[in-house]
């Protein structure tokens, strides 16, 4: 089992996106890439602890790949809007990578290089950070399965 963990806007929709891959065997919706490791939804929110929203995926990497995870992860969000996705602004939507070992940062290194030179996004700048992780701290349980809990959708 590996773990992979990725911010692309509200974790919501990006949590809902993970669970539906065969391989995956979990996705917990969290926080990560602030100082702070008992942080809340709300103080996140308020923009100030330095979290993003993200969800930490553990897989099966013999059934889907680091990198097929991230071609999941940049097919299903806008990595060229900074600090946002869509209507939800604010660094803690921003769009991330946080890397566990150093073949998962050289993989989403090389991954936005060629996106990148294809012109994916056209003439713009992919923002994703890369990051490593330090923090994970797992979102309140109300978040989790959110859209299984309570319906609805949302665009990553």
């Amino acid at each position: 089992m590996q773990l992979a963990t990725f911010g692309g806007g509200c974790f919501w929709g990006v949590e809902a996106l993970f669970r539906q891959q065969a391989g995956v065997i979990e996705a917990f919706s969290g926080y990560e890439g602030g100082d702070d490791n008992a942080t809340t939804y709300k103080e996140v929110c308020s923009g100030n602890t330095g979290h993003a929203e993200v969800v930490q995926v553990s897989f099966d990497e013999t059934i889907i790949t680091f990198e097929q995870l991230l071609g999941l992860f940049f097919e299903n969000h806008n990595p060229t809007e900074l600090n946002r996705q869509g209507v939800d602004i604010g660094t803690q939507y921003r769009s991330v990578v946080f890397y566990h070992n150093a073949a998962q940062q050289a993989l989403t290194t090389q991954f936005i290089a060629s996106l990148t030179e294809q012109k994916r996004f056209g003439d713009k700048s992919i923002v994703t950070e890369i990051s490593p992780i330090k923090n994970f701290h797992k979102a309140e349980e109300y978040h989790q399965k959110y859209f299984a809990k309570n319906g609805g959708s949302c665009s990553i």
